[in-house]
Parts: structure tokens; sequence; C-alpha cells
């Protein structure tokens, strides 16, 4: 039998197969090096479990036992609620879970539970779960149970066919040899400086700890080790660049830029003329630029950015801004066009469904230079597109593009300077994980001209009240918003469903025009219908998250957002901030079953960077970073705030490494660079791109 190395297939790894490797290829499990690195989510301390027996009401507790019973209970008011019945060896408790009645598809007789929650007393004790984790499966059979033992227990990512329970039992059954092919990477002198443990000592404290502790330090060292890989690189990413970075030194004419400002409808804000200065200081360096603009919803992106594809202009470049739809290409089109109509420019717009004509005409004009400034879909990127003198790249809503989209758009130049937007805010700290190797410019002041929104959080006994209001608001004039989070009702999700709340609507307000938008609709529906409510031909736009980004109807002052506990909190920012983009007063309004304090904390405060960080703290880890691009950042072990200390350690580690060693070619750092590569394989080509 060939001898284990890390890069075996799990199936031929003992007490493994062809059956449970299938189940592992579903948690990303594929070799022996994926079963190591498959790090438990959570732990439970014995000392933090409770015997059933001693649970008093009006205490928080966390409690392990056999599921002995379960049902759905119907209420008078339609609400239906998921109960089970918990037993351990001193006695039983009910609990609920009101309005989550598809777990009852995924909770089974004879389950292990642990549960964590409020004791409180309704026809006697009940417990009211926050959450739940499924230790063993009714079929796995009773054997010793480590909670009882006293020991601090990991709880693994699992999934159908593989309980927890029999993943522990896997990566126990080969964590030694594993751990054994594990050497240390780090060199010695850098890992004592920082005083960690060695990687052998940490994957041991991860996996099989004597507390929680000694748990956390060990993890700690594997997410410091993930931040310096991703740290170099990035710094790696910086020293390829450099190379090939000469660009275009523009000079600063003051020619369309200050005609701009002399006609802009407000006055820049401190953060505007901030972010334009750097910019500025950026275009005129004989280095390309390559920078992130984030602003809030409503901060004024789009205007910076004018600012510098007017520097290209007047110093006789093209600019091109490229955002990801053609509704969204279309309203900053009409922005551009309204701004720059007294300077006697007007922009060109590229997209798919231009005639031909029109898209040969516009194509022609890029090529021989007679347009300066063009907005556009992806359509931009097309080989047939040329361009005879390319500037500056503006990208918006640039993680929505791929990456290899993104440089070909940047390759129709010769060096052309990059400006990415981005309208989700997000703390500083991950910030810098994600786009380390930019420069960045944060917009927090709002313009003057936008109006306040008021977000208040309702209960479903309320919802008359607040749908008598919108129906109010938009018999005065004004539009309104109806947002859900799925689109048809299922057994599965027993949740108010778009289709069926437009429906209601339209036969509710026979005197308004209900219309209805959703993922499943094809591509030209969805923006007919978007435009009509632009345009104002529909009062109400009954929707689910695909309005979350890029529509801009200042008509727009009302919004509700159905079963809001089913969003993160980032994600409700920035469906609010689709009202509240005219001059007049705004109400977003969260209708739900269950009142949470971390809806009232949403309430409480516009400041989307305040936002991120409830967000990031209320998520704490898992996929911090959504939808993974070609060289995105792997951070799955840090987590943000808590290691912003690790994230600084791993700058300061990494800075030592490249200054002396900055290909890491030294047989040191051979093992170092291996991993990174392993990690990132596309970073050195591709993470410049953004």
């Amino acid at each position: 039998m060939a001898p284990l190395r890390l890069d075996t297939p799990v199936k031929f790894l003992k007490g493994i197969g062809e059956r449970r490797s299938d189940a592992l290829a579903r948690l990303g499990i594929a070799t022996a090096h994926d079963l190591l690195w498959h790090l438990p989510h959570r732990y439970i301390d014995a000392s933090m479990v409770s015997p059933i027996a001693r649970l008093k009401v009006g205490e928080d507790a966390a409690v392990v036992g056999r599921v002995a019973a379960k049902g759905i209970l119907p209420t008078r008011r339609g609400l239906r609620i998921f109960h089970v019945v918990l037993r351990d060896e001193t006695g039983a408790i009910e609990c609920v879970w009101p309005g989550q009645a598809f777990l009852d598809r995924s909770i089974e007789i004879g389950q292990t539970l642990l549960v964590a929650g409020p004791i409180r007393f309704y026809h006697g004790r009940q417990l009211a779960p926050r959450e739940f984790v499924v230790l063993a499966e009714a079929e796995d059979g009773d054997g010793p149970d480590p909670i009882a033992a006293g020991r601090v227990l990991p709880v693994y990512p699992a999934t159908h066919g593989l309980s927890h329970k029999v993943i522990r039992g896997l990566i126990g059954r080969h964590l030694d040899q594993l751990i054994g092919l594990s050497p240390e990477i780090l060199p010695d002198e850098l890992r004592l400086r920082f005083d960690l443990p060695t990687l052998p000592d940490a994957l041991r404290q991860v996996h099989h700890p004597s507390s929680t502790a000694e748990a956390e330090r060990g993890r700690r060292r594997l997410a410091l080790d993930e931040l310096v890989d991703l740290q170099l690189m990035l710094g790696r990413a910086r020293e390829v660049a450099k190379r090939g970075r000469q660009g275009v030194a523009f000079e600063v004419k003051r020619q369309l830029t200050s005609q701009l400002k002399d006609h802009l409808p407000w006055p820049l804000t401190n953060d505007q003329k901030r972010a334009i200065k750097e910019i500025t200081a950026d275009m005129t360096a004989p280095e390309r630029m390559h920078r992130l603009l984030m602003g809030d919803v409503g901060t004024g992106k789009t205007v910076v950015a004018l600012f510098a594809m007017l520097l290209a202009a007047e110093n006789d470049y093209q600019a091109a801004l490229m955002a990801p739809t053609e509704l969204l290409v279309e309203q900053h089109h009409a922005t551009l066009s309204r701004l720059l109509a007294p300077l006697g420019i007007e922009p060109g717009l590229l997209v798919g469904r231009l005639t031909a004509a029109d898209k040969t005409r516009i194509k022609r004009q890029l090529a021989t230079g007679a347009m300066r400034i063009v907005v556009g879909t992806h359509a931009l990127v097309q080989e047939t597109v040329t361009f005879h003198r390319l500037g500056v790249v503006v990208i918006d809503e640039q993680h929505r593009f791929g990456v290899e989209q993104r440089a070909a758009l940047m390759g129709k130049g010769s060096a052309p300077d990059v400006l990415l937007l981005s309208a989700t805010p997000i703390p500083r700290s991950l910030a810098l994980t994600r786009y380390g190797d930019l420069d960045m410019s944060v917009l927090k002041e709002r313009p003057p001209g936008r109006g306040a929104i008021r977000t208040s959080v309702r209960s479903d006994s309320q919802r008359d009240r607040v749908l008598d209001f919108v129906r109010d608001e938009c018999l005065a004039g004004r539009q309104a918003y109806v947002v859900l989070p799925v689109i048809e009702e299922t057994e599965k999700a027993d949740l108010m469903a778009a289709k069926t709340m437009a429906d209601t609507l339209a036969a509710r307000w026979p005197e308004l025009v209900v219309g209805l938008v959703h993922g499943r609709l094809k591509a030209t529906e969805r923006d007919q219908v978007m435009r009509a409510f632009r345009e104002g031909t529909l009062h109400v736009l009954v929707a689910t998250t695909v309005i979350e980004v890029g529509i801009d109807v200042a008509n727009a002052t009302t919004m509700v957002i159905e079963h809001p506990e089913r969003f993160g909190l980032a994600q409700l920012h920035q469906l609010r901030g689709r009202v509240g983009r005219g001059g007049q007063a705004s109400h977003c309004v969260l209708v739900t079953r269950m009142p949470m304090p971390r809806l009232k904390a949403f309430a409480a405060t516009t400041d989307g960077f305040k936002i991120a960080e409830l967000d990031l703290e209320e998520r704490r880890h898992g996929d911090l970073l959504g939808q993974r691009q070609s060289g995105a950042a792997d951070i799955r072990v840090a987590r943000f705030p808590d290691d912003n200390d690790l994230l600084a350690q791993a700058r300061e580690l990494t800075k030592a490494v490249l200054s002396a060693d900055p290909s890491l070619d030294q047989t040191r750092h051979k093992a170092l660079r291996e991993r990174a590569l392993a990690r990132y394989p596309k970073a050195e080509i591709l993470f410049r791109v953004g």
C-alpha cells in the first residue's frame, strides 16, 4: 500500500471509501490535506452544558439531548411553530421555533442536538433556541458521550450522510499521521518573535483541545498563516506590478475639470474633495493609478469618477466607465449627460440592446477618438471595440465582473489608469485584507439634497397600517418598493413570497399599478419592469433582492421589507439605499414576526460603515468576502474584528520576509512561497486587476 501523503485522495484513507468520500466532497474535502484542514467551527465545553433538570426559567442555557418527539403546531394567527421534545438522562424539555416549520425536514427523532437559548415558561418550561447543532444522527448509536466525559468537543461542518460525530471520528483516526506530514513553515526567528505555537502544535490544539482557550490559541496561529499567505501574495503582486506600471503622467490643465466644478448643482463634500485630490495625484504621477473608491450609498462616487474621466479627456485621452447592468449603465449615462451638458460634451452609450447601426457608429467614434467618454456594460470588452487612446478606466460595482472581464477592458489601452468603485461599505480591516494592494479613498459624507431616511421595525400585526401608509404615499404622487426574500411560497420555507404579495397588493389597490421583478425573469423583462418604475408608470415595485444595487429612482420614498431577519445587515442597508435618493423624506419599514436586537440596531443608524461593523461582528466568520473570484482572498480561519491584531502581525512578518527575500527564492522561504501559491495560484498574474 502506498504511503500516506497530504495529496492522497480521501477515499484511500481507512474508514472512508467511495460512499463517504462522495459525501466529503460536498464539504470540499478531496484529499488528506483537506481533511486535516477541515477545522471545527465551534466547540462545546462540558462546563457550559446544563443538565435539563437544572434549567431555570429566565436564564440562558445550552443543552445536549436526544430528540424524543417533534411536530408542527399551527396558531390561530396562522403562524406555524416547529417544536421538539429534547431528553437527557435527567429529564426533558420542549424546544420551540416559531415560524420555522421548515426545520421539520432537517431535525429527526433520535438525533442528538445541542441547543442554546433562553428558558421561558409557557405551559411548562420551554427553550427558545437561538441556535442548534446536530451532534449525532439517530443511526449513529449511543457510544461514549464526550460531553458527559467532561471533554471540550469540536463541532465540524457536516453534511447529509455524514454527521459531526462521524467526521470527528474520521479526523481523530488520522490526526497524528496527518500532523506528522505538516512540518513548520515559518522561520523559527519569526515564530518566536510573535510567540506562536508550531504549526503541528496549533493543528493539534484546534482538533483536540484540552480547553477552549487552547483551541483559540491554535486557531489564531492558523489564522495568522492564512493572513501571511495573503500578504505575501499582495506583496508579490505589488513587486510584479511595479515592473510594468509605467503609465500616463497626466497634466492638470484645469479646463474641463474646473468647468465641471463651476457648474455642479451642489458643493463638493470634504470627502469628495479629498478623494479628487488623491486621484489627481495618482494620475499626474508617472506610475499607473490603481485605486479603489469606496463609498456608502448616496455619497457621490460618480461625480468623483467624472473628475478623473475629465482629467484624461482634457489631456486628449479617452475614458470608459463599465457597469454590470444596462439599467445601471443608463442611469450613469443620464447622470453624466446632465453634468456634462454645460461643458458641451455628450458621453457615449454602449449596451447590448442598441441597434447594429448605433453600435457600429459608437465603435467607429471610439476607434477614431471622436468620442472621449463612453459608458457601457461588458459590451465594452468585446474584441470589435477598440479605443484610439484610452487613458482611464472606471469600473462600477467591480465585484460583479469576473477578473478576466476587468482585465480585458484595461487591455484596451496601453497603460490606462484604473479606478474601481464599490458601494458596499466594509470595515477598514476587511478592506485592507481584500484590497491590500490598492490605494483606497473612502466617501462617508452625503452631498446636500438627499432626503433623510427613517427606519422602523413593525410586527406582523401592524402590516395593514404599514400598507395603508404605502398607499397614501403613492396616492400623493410618490413610489414605493416592497421587498421579500423568496419568489414563490413553498412548504420548506414558511415565508411570504413576492408573487403572492404582488397579486395581493394589485387586488387591494386597484387604483395603483403594481409591478413585480425577481431573479427568474429574463434580463430584458427585468430591465423593462425596472425602467417602467423609474419612468413612473408603476407606483409599487414588489421585488426580491435583485434591486439591491443599481436602481436610482428619486421619486421612490418608501420601502417595506418583509422577513428582514432573513437578510444580513449589510444587505438590508443596500436595500434601504434604494430610497432617500431625492430631496423628500423617506421611510424604510421592516415587518417581522420576531423583532430582534440586530434589527433595532440597524434601524438606529444609517451609517453604512457602522452597519458593516455590526454585520461583521454578528457573522464573525464564514465566507466574509462573498462570491469567490479568481485571485480573491481566501479567508476562512481569521475572524474580524477579533483578529485585527493578527492582520497587523501578518503585515509586519511578511514585510520582514520580503525585505530580505523579495522573490522568496531562499531555501528557508521556499515552503512559504509554495504554500501561498497553492492557495492563490492566479494571484501573481491577476491580483493586480482588482
